[in-house]
């Protein structure tokens, strides 16, 4: 797996902003891929600062695109998915925290940075039948906030912020 992250961050940096949103939307559909778009967001951030908003808006489209495609997984099946991996007083609570708190429940985890779980999240949304437009509307603000952040924090503290 360390091989693959070390080509994906090359072929990432290789693209610039088109490769921050590949990175975003595979860490955010089916691979896991902890920190890698970040940091790159962040080393490309301290290399041309003039185009942060470039590269955080890449980083965000990219993520809500993989979002969207879990959330559809958990939409036409994810139910059984969730159930088979997790026990079902757990996905029941869940569930229930996420009906009941709607788009916060999933806007809170996109804002936080790994190893804090999300996917799973974002399955449930799609399984608890979260509207689409309210669930893109909170990951974009979640994950608009933390990309937009780290790039004004990459601006501000350079080579430091890596």
């Amino acid at each position: 797996m360390r091989r693959f992250a070390e080509w994906i961050q090359a072929f990432a940096l290789g693209l610039g902003a088109p490769g921050l949103f590949i990175v975003a939307f595979l860490d955010s559909s089916f691979l896991s891929l902890p920190e890698i778009n970040d940091i790159l967001l962040i080393w490309m951030v301290t290399e041309h600062k003039a185009r942060m908003p470039v590269y955080a808006l890449a980083s965000t489209l990219g993520s809500i695109a993989g979002c969207v495609v879990l959330y559809y997984v958990g939409l036409k099946g994810g139910d059984a998915l969730v159930r088979r991996r997790f026990h079902a007083a757990r996905v029941d609570r869940a569930l229930g925290v996420i009906q009941r708190n709607g788009v916060l429940a999933v806007l809170i985890p996109s804002l936080l940075p790994p190893p804090a779980p999300f996917k799973i999240f974002v399955l449930l949304a799609g399984v608890a039948g979260i509207p689409i437009s309210r669930f893109i509307f909170a990951i974009g603000v979640g994950r608009g906030i933390r990309y937009f952040g780290e790039g004004l924090l990459a601006i501000r503290y350079g080579d430091r912020a890596i």
